[in-house]
């Protein structure tokens, strides 16, 4: 990082991926401020104790440009975390949010010519959609979403739209085609679009991290929408089945938070990152049953999975992160998918009133149409 940075704005910077960024930061010597709404459902309108004292807080909406004039003044630096997350059928909040912030980000820096060095947005491993895969016969190839009918035979896995053999997931590279399926990674893609754009024009370095599924303490267990770690910490506290969408073969890429943390301050501060886009993730495939097997281990539970053939609109077979393009740069995970289950269950056990916000969820996704069972 140049040496002329010294104060850096983090937005979303209570949450979950922003608060142990703000920790990282403020370790290493920089002053920091953090602009957060502080609302639901990701906090209930209350400061969290966890967010560090010696940071700046600024309550504001990404949404709105006078918060941003309030959090950009002195201003060296930005790391833009705040996003609309998940699956919700209130499609145009995903744009006011996720592409509307960055749009206003730079307005203001245009509009008053603030100095900013370096601009490092949050991204999703959502952009690749279904992803890429490999048939034995037909080589590399970009399979649609699975439909309706092959649902309602449970036939969960993707096929070669030519022989119809089964066909395997290959890691997702940054230069592979992007084709996201949900509003969520629609919008992510746009943002990163419009950051690498716009930064381009205004001389302003910008980074896109596509995030893999980030696990530790402080994930907001206030929704359940792709909280598979989320509703299984639930599950085994109240000591009843484990529910899995689908059969439970969905192969995820886990990363532990402070890994992901560490991949920010990384890209900020090596000007090699400048306009690039980087996967942050473990490396790693992990099955969603295998998750849930660690889960009632690590709790001292008895496994018992309940598989409802199940599944959610919008959701990928697998999705498999190459990250060795980030490794080039000098990072790589140091935490285990192990330590990562112990860092959530351990902060969990802190608090109460889980299930009925789990069961609040799953009953809003069904009825929305976003969680179906056959």
């Amino acid at each position: 990082m140049k040496e002329s940075i010294k104060n850096i704005l983090v937005t979303g910077g209570a949450g979950f991926i922003g608060s142990h960024t703000v920790d990282l930061l403020i370790e290493k010597g920089y002053r920091v401020v953090v602009l957060d709404s502080l609302k639901p459902p990701t906090h209930n309108g209350r400061v969290p104790t966890w967010l560090n004292k010696k940071a700046k807080l600024i309550r504001g909406d990404v949404r709105r440009k006078k918060d941003w004039e309030k959090a950009l003044a002195g201003v060296d630096a930005v790391v833009h975390l705040a996003a609309y997350m998940d699956y919700h059928l209130d499609f145009a909040t995903y744009v006011e949010t996720n592409i509307g912030s960055i749009a206003l980000l730079f307005e203001h820096i245009a509009e008053k010519k603030l100095p900013i060095q370096k601009i490092v947005i949050a991204s999703s491993q959502a952009v690749y959609g279904e992803g890429k895969y490999r048939c034995k016969t037909h080589g590399i190839m970009y399979v649609p979403p699975r439909e309706e009918a092959q649902f309602k035979k449970h036939q969960w896995e993707q096929h070669c739209p030519t022989c119809g053999r089964e066909v395997l997931p290959v890691a997702e590279r940054e230069d592979d085609v992007l084709l996201p399926l949900a509003p969520y990674g629609l919008s992510k893609l746009s943002s990163e679009q419009f950051a690498m754009a716009m930064g381009r024009a205004f001389s302003i370095p910008a980074v896109a991290l596509r995030f893999s599924i980030v696990l530790g303490a402080r994930q907001s267990f206030r929704h359940f929408y792709s909280g598979a770690l989320r509703s299984f910490a639930v599950n085994v506290r109240n000591r009843e089945p484990i529910e899995m969408n689908e059969d439970g073969g969905q192969l995820r890429d886990f990363v532990y938070v402070k890994d992901a943390a560490r991949a920010i301050v990384k890209t900020l501060r090596d000007p090699r990152a400048d306009f690039e886009a980087f996967n942050v993730g473990s490396g790693r495939a992990t099955r969603i049953f295998d998750l849930a097997k660690m889960v009632a281990k690590q709790s001292r539970v008895a496994f018992k999975p309940l598989l409802q053939q199940r599944y959610r609109v919008g959701g990928t077979r697998h999705s498999v992160m190459n990250v060795s393009k980030l490794k080039g740069f000098g990072w790589k995970p140091r935490h285990t998918l192990t330590e990562a289950v112990d860092d959530y269950l351990a902060w969990l056990s802190n608090f109460k009133g889980f299930n009925k916000n789990l069961r609040k969820t799953e009953a809003h996704m069904k009825k929305s149409g976003i969680l179906k069972k056959y």
